[in-house]
């Protein structure tokens, strides 16, 4: 009797062993976005509340817009969170993405010392202000890294109806190097600089030089007001149209990559559109302000 009772609590045993793994399986969706929704801190408050609504971890791989992209192509990850809705709606179009979903906004601004050289300040006009900067030859610093915010800033350079060059971006993806279409102002050499980095590092490094940059608004916020110590740029030419700065969430097509993830790359999306995920982006905000505006709930 003794030997039948310890068989049975042995098969109970391995019963439990059987079943742990599964109970205890996690639900990772993997995500590449622009450095701006990392750098800005909203990804530190969006996916707690996430994953403790839905069960789901996002593995984040933060890096220039055009590199996300280009990982949603590859399908290296299950969705992508990026800043360029024309590179987007392509993306869609060409079948590597489900569907386009509007998350939220917010803008670009120029930003530069309070001495302000090249006399932006108070310039509506961003491609006015642009070409001030050219003509003051006053130190520019470029991401140029295929980023979102590298994008805007070549619509701006070519706004300006300045003389442009060439300006190719050697970008390194699994080990090779590839060159990425660019330009920039003709002569341009002693003042604009491009050091192929992430938002903060950029604004980090424009701070240090004294130097002029395009940010989004988000993360200069982030870096001005809830960073010790704190940038001494200031915004100096902002409201334009042409700043407007969207941004999208898009599932990768399992069409195309079948072992994606599309089920919780979807439930990540209606979520994040949802009355609940659009609260917390609106309520994100550091020293009383504002740094994403909602664009489904408003």
């Amino acid at each position: 009797m003794k030997r039948i009772a310890l068989a049975v609590a042995g098969l109970f045993v391995l019963a439990a062993g059987f079943t742990t793994p599964v109970a205890a399986e996690e639900k990772i969706l993997k995500m590449s976005t622009t450095t701006s929704t990392e750098s800005s801190g909203l990804l530190g408050v969006l996916l707690p509340a996430f994953e403790k609504d839905e069960g789901i971890k996002v593995k984040v791989i933060a890096k220039g817009t055009g590199a996300a992209i280009r990982d949603g192509i590859d399908g290296n990850v299950d969705v992508i969170f990026v800043h360029a809705i024309d590179r987007e709606k392509d993306f869609v179009d060409k079948g590597f993405g489900t569907k386009r979903f509007a998350v939220m906004h917010n803008d670009f601004v120029l930003i530069g010392p309070a001495t302000d050289p090249a006399g932006i300040k108070g310039l509506r006009n961003s491609a006015e202000a642009m070409k001030k900067i050219a003509a003051a030859q006053a130190l520019f610093i470029s991401r140029g890294d295929d980023s979102g915010t590298h994008t805007k800033e070549q619509e701006l350079w070519a706004a300006t109806r300045l003389s442009l060059v060439d300006h190719g971006l050697k970008l390194t993806k699994d080990g090779k190097e590839t060159t990425v279409p660019a330009k920039k102002p003709a002569d341009s050499d002693k003042w604009y600089v491009s050091i192929g980095q992430g938002m903060g590092k950029t604004i980090t490094y424009a701070d240090e030089k004294k130097a002029y940059a395009l940010a989004d608004r988000g993360t200069y916020i982030s870096y001005k007001y809830g960073k010790t110590p704190a940038v001494d740029l200031e915004i100096l030419s902002e409201g334009d149209e042409l700043l407007a700065n969207p941004y999208g969430l898009i599932p990768v097509n399992p069409a195309k990559h079948p072992h994606v993830q599309h089920d919780l790359a979807m439930t990540f999306a209606n979520w994040l559109t949802s009355a609940k995920g659009q609260a917390v982006i609106a309520g994100f905000r550091l020293e009383g302000k504002q740094l994403f505006f909602p664009d489904v709930v408003k």
